[in-house]
């Protein structure tokens, strides 16, 4: 059935559609996950890809399959980010005209990097679906060719030249590990690697709160998840694609899910030990490895997918990580309303090698009586260790830790 509607011989073509616009992206070794995970982990960066994605193969090839007359009528899609700016380069190489609709709330920087790329961007309502929508009307009205973000056979297969890469990299790779949203890239590199190497365990990955798949292959066939909720907009999709829904069905080992705190701890480590930045999406296939280190047989390829985040989000994320990892503690706590009082806090944190990110100091609060402050401390440390041991410092200097 998945031969039927996406075929090795679909990839190979991609890949030569391919071979003069898309990088082909490093395969990087981990030392640290390898040591997590107990086995030999590399990352295939894709958010290193032209336009920050692997979705600039997809839509390249999509596009370049068009004939002269579907050319001329330009083509639209709608997306929140990386699938917008991969149709707007790969429009603007092969000389079509290209129309975006975006969500409202769109990341800025994704918004002008589609405006950069050549596209039109036009408001898509306050969600993709609306957005979706919008497009799709617009193709009704124009003439212009919907590019859909997923659901094609060419977007598929130009999704799976991922695939055919990581074998040509690692061949002696045993799992593959892939971010999943409505399914076109673990299902393109279902098809590629399934077809040389049947033996290589392929796992896709999904947000808790976005987590279409394994309900639609619990009922064997795709269903809808109301209002997904995730920070990793690049999977956030509440329905499976008819098309690459039917080869996961078949050619996918398993689907697994992870929390927003797994996803924030993934972004983290990929920035602090790998030295890339990836956006929560793309970090994925590192939670997946972070929740159950075990269940992964190596040696193992995680696909970061994409790097395109919006930097105050980045911001948030890496606060959410820090804190999900310990290595924030927030402390409230009273202490004698004298002068030095809070100087003495301090020194007692300084030895303890907390570093205070943010403190606020109350004086006037009918909680507290006549000689008495409050303080709100937000530390950064060095993990869950560090943290009991600034706890027992300040208990052991005679504070009164109140949360």
């Amino acid at each position: 059935m998945a031969a039927r509607l996406v075929s090795l011989r679909d990839v190979r073509r991609a890949q030569r559609t391919l071979s003069s616009v898309a990088v082909i992206t490093a395969l990087e070794s981990s030392r640290h996950l390898s040591a997590v995970v107990g086995t030999p982990v590399h990352l295939k960066c894709e958010n290193l890809q032209r336009t920050g994605s692997f979705k600039l193969r997809g839509a390249y090839v999509r596009i370049a399959g068009l004939s002269p007359r579907e050319r001329a009528a330009g083509v639209v899609a709608a997306s929140s980010g990386n699938h917008a700016q991969g149709v707007a380069l790969a429009a603007s190489l092969l000389g079509v005209r290209s129309t975006v609709f975006m969500p409202e709330g769109s990341p800025l920087p994704k918004v002008a990097a589609t405006r950069g790329y050549g596209a039109e961007v036009r408001p898509g309502g306050q969600v993709l679906d609306e957005a979706l929508g919008a497009a799709r009307e617009h193709a009704e009205r124009t003439g212009a060719v919907f590019i859909h973000p997923f659901d094609h056979p060419d977007i598929v297969a130009g999704q799976g030249t991922v695939g055919l890469e990581i074998l040509e990299q690692c061949p002696e790779v045993a799992t593959v590990v892939v971010g999943v949203g409505g399914g076109g890239l673990v299902a393109g590199i279902a098809v590629a690697v399934k077809a040389l190497r049947p033996d290589v365990r392929i796992v896709g990955v999904q947000a808790a709160g976005a987590a279409a798949y394994p309900p639609s292959l619990a009922a064997g066939h795709p269903v809808t998840v109301d209002a997904p909720v995730t920070m990793a907009d690049g999977i956030r999709v509440g329905r499976p694609g008819e098309v690459p829904f039917r080869i996961v069905e078949e050619l996918v080992d398993e689907v697994r899910t992870v929390s927003e705190d797994e996803l924030a701890a993934a972004l983290l480590l990929c920035l602090e030990r790998a030295k890339l930045v990836v956006e929560p999406a793309g970090a994925s296939s590192v939670a997946a490895l972070l929740a159950d280190p075990a269940a992964f047989g190596g040696p193992v390829v995680c696909v970061l997918s994409g790097g395109n985040v919006d930097p105050l989000l980045m911001q948030r994320v890496l606060r959410h990580g820090m804190a999900a990892a310990g290595r924030y503690l927030s402390l409230r706590l009273r202490l004698t309303d004298r002068p030095g009082a809070l100087a003495a806090l301090l020194a007692v944190l300084s030895a303890a090698d907390a570093n205070v990110v943010d403190i606020s100091h109350v004086r006037t609060d009918p909680r507290l009586g006549l000689t008495e402050a409050e303080v709100e401390l937000h530390l950064e440390t060095a993990g869950p260790e560090h943290c009991a041991q600034v706890r027992q410092a300040l208990r052991a200097a005679g504070y009164l830790v109140m949360s």
